[in-house]
Formats: structure tokens, sequence, C-alpha cells
């Protein structure tokens, strides 16, 4: 799902046709629901509750998205199901995410891998009617892009979980790569880069911490065009957008000291059974109301030897 697809989906989805027309009746009971509709038709926005609902909606996606970097380190394939089954080969390790868990799917025997979509990645804010009857425009739709946001670092945190739960020994090279200690560097690339390259893979992403990214615009094999094309380094924007054929996605979710090279057309799957969702939130008795924002996926490790990990990485930039 991309942001403004709000009408085509209601066309195409059925079951966000059923979520929509249910959401259409709590924009007019809804405490947070109705003040966020009624302050957007007075400020010009929208003219009625459902444009208000489709407005809410396009905001959270907007702002989830871009802290969904979880979503470019894995291959994401929509499914219906709740359940997906994967092929192995026979000496495959998988491994399939559970809730606080990672659960070990070992031994030559499995040549399958089941990835179950029971995985639900929310975020809410929550205000008193009191505070609602007074609140701006202004001031709900920074709280809906807040819950984006924080729904965007769940679903990514979920995501850097399952490939730091894999056992060091089922990684590429079976160990992970040690850096010494020393800032991240065109050599420790290279090094993520071949161990993928050893196991027959070819990676396609490096997931770094922000902090990693800033040592590699401090090595000079990243700044001299005879290295980079200059389209792939941007040192105003402080970026590197490719080296080695991999794609860089840095964020601070990525553990500081750590690094991965993927082969994201193998090595894992993320099936996304519902993308982003905005719904109502009330806590009655307590007299709290406001929004939540939805995910509901499942994730899975398929073939571990396409993730080559390095750590001990310096944590800081001097």
């Amino acid at each position: 799902m991309k942001p403004r697809l709000f009408e085509s989906l209601i066309q195409q989805n059925n079951e966000f046709k059923e979520h929509v027309e249910t959401q259409k009746h709590k924009m007019n009971v809804h405490p947070f629901l109705k003040r966020y509709s009624e302050m957007g038709i007075k400020e010009g926005l929208f003219s009625d509750s459902a444009s208000a609902l489709g407005r809410l909606h396009d905001t959270l996606v907007q702002a989830a998205y871009p802290e969904m970097i979880g979503r470019d380190i894995i291959t994401v394939m929509p499914t219906t199901e709740p359940m997906e089954r994967f092929p192995l080969d026979e000496k495959a390790v998988a491994y399939r995410y559970a809730e606080g868990a990672a659960t070990r799917l070992s031994g030559q025997k499995n040549s399958i891998a089941d990835v179950y979509t029971n995985i639900l990645a929310e975020s809410s804010e929550e205000w008193t009617r009191e505070f609602l009857e007074d609140a701006t425009w202004n001031v709900m739709n920074s709280m809906v892009d807040k819950v984006g946001r924080a729904l965007g670092e769940e679903e990514t945190n979920r995501i850097i979980a399952l490939y730091g739960a894999v056992s060091n020994g089922d990684l590429a090279s079976g160990v992970a790569l040690n850096h010494q200690g020393a800032a991240m560097n065109w050599s420790g690339v290279v090094n993520l880069h071949n161990a993928l390259r050893d196991e027959n893979w070819k990676p396609t992403v490096l997931a770094v911490n922000e902090t990693q990214l800033h040592q590699l615009l401090s090595d000079d094999k990243f700044i001299h065009a005879q290295y980079l094309p200059s389209g792939q380094t941007n040192l105003d924007e402080a970026t590197v957008t490719s080296v080695l054929g991999m794609r860089v996605q840095a964020s601070t979710i990525v553990p500081n000291g750590t690094a991965y090279a993927i082969d994201t057309r193998v090595a894992s799957v993320m099936l996304l059974r519902r993308d982003v969702t905005v719904e109502d939130w009330e806590d009655i008795k307590n007299g709290k109301y406001g929004v939540r924002a939805t995910t509901r996926f499942g994730i899975g490790i398929l073939r571990s030897n396409a993730i080559a990990k390095m750590t001990n990485i310096a944590t800081t930039l001097t």
C-alpha cells in the first residue's frame, strides 16, 4: 500500500471496504474522529466525513512509510492466507518469528518453512474528551502523524529483531564477522559482500546504523568518484545510496556497531496480510479516546546463509 490509494483500496479490497464502512459511522460518534472531521471541514480541507477518513488514512500512511525501512531489507509478499509454506533446500536452516521469540526449525529433514501472518504491529495516542473539545486541526493532524511514525518504527524493529535472532553459526561464513572495534569502512563493506558471494548468493542490501553510515562518509573511498559514481554518494545530504551493488539502508533501529549484508531475494520473507490501517481507539471507562494504526503480517528467515553479519564496529564517530 502506498499513500493516496484510499479510494482504489475501497474498490479493490472488500475487507478494507468493510473496515471503512465501520469507520465512517464512527466519524460521527467517536470523540476524536468527530472532532477531526468537524475541524477539517471548518478549515476547508475536505468536504465530508468520508473525505476526512481518507485524509486521516493518507496522513498516517505517509508518516509511517519513511520509518518502514524494514520492508527494504526483506522480500514483501501480500497474502490473504493465515499461513504460507515455502520449500527449502535440504540443508537450509529456517527460523519462524513468533511473538517475543524466534523458533528455530533446523535439521536436514526440514524441507519446508511455514510462515504465519500472526504478528500485529500497532501504535496509538490517547486524549481525554475534555482535551479533544478544544483541540485544533494542526494538533490533531500532528497526533496522526506521530502515530504513523511510531507504527513504522515498530514494524521495522520486528524485522531487525528477526535478523538478530539468527544464530551466528547459521550465518554466511558460519560466523559473525568481527570488525575489531574499527570504524565502518570500505574494507568492512567488502568483507560483508564477499561473505555472501562465498555462499554463492548476491547481496542486494547493506543495512547499517546511522553511525556506521556516517563512518563510511569519513572514508575517502566513499568520497572520490573513481571508487563510487557521484550519484551513489551525496555528501551534502550525508547519504550513501549504493555500494558494490547493494542498496544502503540506514536506520537508528539497526543496532549501533552492527551491519548486515542480505540477499533479500532468498534470505527472508514478510507476508503482508493487512497493510497500514487506521482505527478508532477508546477507553470509555477512563474517558480516553484517540486513534490507532495497525499492520498484520508474518516474517521468517528462509535461508540464513544468505545473511552476513558484522559486529564489533566502532560505535562513535571519533
